[in-house]
């Protein structure tokens, strides 16, 4: 972490967060290199070597598959965003895993760093369930953002309610309920007071209550089903998004 001071306006920060996960240490890196439609959303692959091409214009820094990763983007004024795995295999088919973000933020760092925190630890729990229910399926990825009328304390929770999960809690067995789409069962894989998770038998969808970050609820839908309709899914979403927020 930087040694600057809270009232500085650009500071380097670091979120990172180690894990077992009942993969391989070739599966996940795979899902963080080919598969991230699947938990992320999609990305090119980056060019296999030191030096190669990343996405975001970033550059490979370590490649020494599949145990050590690391891309970095950097612009000017210091700015930089780097990703790095560490994986090493354990006993009973299972993965270790040392993931570090590090990065600068520039302004409002606190509440730039909250936001990023909270969000690795949905899209990490996200890279789990793929790689336990999905690992190297073909993914569809939707994301749609709500009216900026989402972005009230409520908004999150306004999402909950016209789902009908107001009193859901995680673990719960639950039906999928949007105008338009599937109403499938689905269980709710993760649930904090701003995220979602509901993973069905083709699909998890990923609910984000950005709204305590002062952005809009989002909606991001992993689709592993053949015939998935993306452009129906995301039409529909959209839709039903507006009449929530209306």
């Amino acid at each position: 972490m930087s040694n600057e001071s809270p009232n500085q306006s650009k500071r380097e920060f670091a979120i990172e967060r180690e894990t077992v996960l009942p993969t391989t240490p070739e599966e996940y890196w795979d899902a963080v290199t080919t598969g991230n439609a699947g938990w992320l959303w999609p990305t090119e692959a980056p060019e296999p070597q030191v030096g190669g091409a990343a996405p975001f214009d970033g550059t490979v820094l370590a490649w020494d598959p599949p145990h050590h990763l690391i891309v970095r983007s950097e612009g000017p004024d210091g700015w930089f965003n780097q990703l790095e795995h560490l994986v090493e295999s354990r006993d009973g088919g299972t993965t270790w895993v040392r993931y570090v973000h590090s990065g600068v933020f520039v302004d409002d760092w606190d509440n730039q760093y909250d936001g990023a925190d909270k969000h690795t630890n949905f899209y990490l729990h996200t890279l789990g369930q793929y790689l336990q229910y999905f690992s190297r399926r073909p993914a569809g990825y939707v994301a749609v953002d709500a009216p900026a009328s989402s972005i009230t304390p409520d908004g999150f929770d306004a999402l909950r309610r016209a789902l009908g999960l107001a009193d859901a809690k995680q673990g719960d067995q639950v039906r999928v309920t949007v105008p338009g789409l599937a109403q499938p069962d689905a269980v709710v894989d993760y649930l904090t007071p701003h995220f979602l998770g509901l993973r069905t038998d083709d699909a998890m969808y990923r609910v984000f209550g950005r709204n305590a970050f002062g952005a809009p609820v989002a909606v991001a839908v992993h689709l592993f089903r053949p015939d998935a309709d993306q452009q129906g899914t995301e039409k529909a979403l959209q839709s039903w998004l507006e009449e929530v927020y209306a």
